[in-house]
């Protein structure tokens, strides 16, 4: 008895060590990630002059929102080209959430359920492309969209950014498809449903958080792309906000409060999208990952 005692203490000390190491993990990737938004936010809230002070303060001497009120006005050049920026974007990170999902969704299933010739070959081919870095695609596909003529147009980002979200999001939606019993199908089959009916009113609401999954991952990689936005959009009036940014700098002086308070508005559709929908993300990830 003395022995099983012991070895029970024993095991509770240690599940009593990982929790406690799990939670300072936790607090150091928390730190990690909230530090540098409140450094952002701090140097929106400081003058020219006080964000250059030395040493730098994390309270403001004497805050304002002038940053924020300048980029939110309609009526001054730089909010009215902000405001634009950050339409641009949403245009083309909306479009390539949408039609990713119309792809997605569809060539995930057939890979779950269907089964061809090649059907292994093409789910790993489609793989491929996240082997390599987006950035040494860059030429080869300039000179596409310039044979397409797409060069300086939103169809040039979002065929681009399909290219680049597509392979994750099939794999992420085939991992969650995988999970959904087939008998739920077959049940909804012999009741008189065709094969687009029962995918319809049986898969789909099943695999509603794996779709709320991919969508956020194909809007945040559509939001935040920078490499390709600069290179195929020239016109100052197509610009999206990661392009826009760099209109903060010039050639002597960069405007750090500015630059920082449109960096900071430009994190909150992100941030909020992800707070109000994170439960689908999470049960997404989990329920995909686990093979029943």
């Amino acid at each position: 008895m003395s022995s099983n005692y012991e070895r029970t203490a024993g095991s509770r000390k240690r599940l009593d060590a990982w929790g406690i190491a799990g939670w300072v993990f936790l607090l150091l990737l928390l730190v990690f990630t909230v530090v540098p938004l409140a450094w952002m936010l701090s140097t929106a809230l400081k003058t020219q002059l006080g964000a250059l002070q030395f040493p730098p303060r994390w309270i403001p001497t004497n805050p304002t929102t002038e940053n924020f009120r300048m980029l939110l006005d309609p009526n001054d050049d730089i909010g009215r080209r902000f405001l634009r920026y950050m339409l641009n974007s949403l245009w083309v990170s909306t479009a390539t959430t949408v039609v990713g999902v119309l792809v997605a969704v569809p060539a995930a299933y057939a890979f779950s359920r269907f089964r061809f010739p090649g059907r292994n070959s093409l789910f790993y081919g489609v793989l491929l492309r996240n082997m390599f870095p987006a950035v040494i695609f860059l030429i080869p596909l300039f000179i596409l969209m310039r044979n397409l003529r797409l060069v300086n147009s939103y169809g040039s980002l979002i065929i681009t950014y399909l290219t680049f979200g597509l392979p994750l999001s099939i794999w992420l939606l085939k991992g969650f498809y995988d999970n959904i019993p087939v008998q739920l199908e077959q049940a909804a089959r012999i009741d008189g449903a065709s094969r687009f009916q029962a995918f319809i009113r049986i898969v789909m609401p099943l695999s509603a958080p794996g779709i709320v999954a991919t969508a956020i991952y194909s809007f945040i990689l559509a939001w935040n792309e920078y490499v390709y936005a600069l290179t195929f959009i020239t016109d100052d009036r197509k610009l999206t906000v990661p392009v826009g940014l760099q209109r903060f700098f010039s050639e002597y002086v960069a405007n750090w409060p500015g630059l920082m308070a449109a960096a900071f508005l430009m994190s909150i559709p992100v941030v909020v999208m992800f707070l109000v929908l994170q439960k689908y993300f999470v049960r997404a990830l989990t329920e995909g990952a686990i093979k029943q």
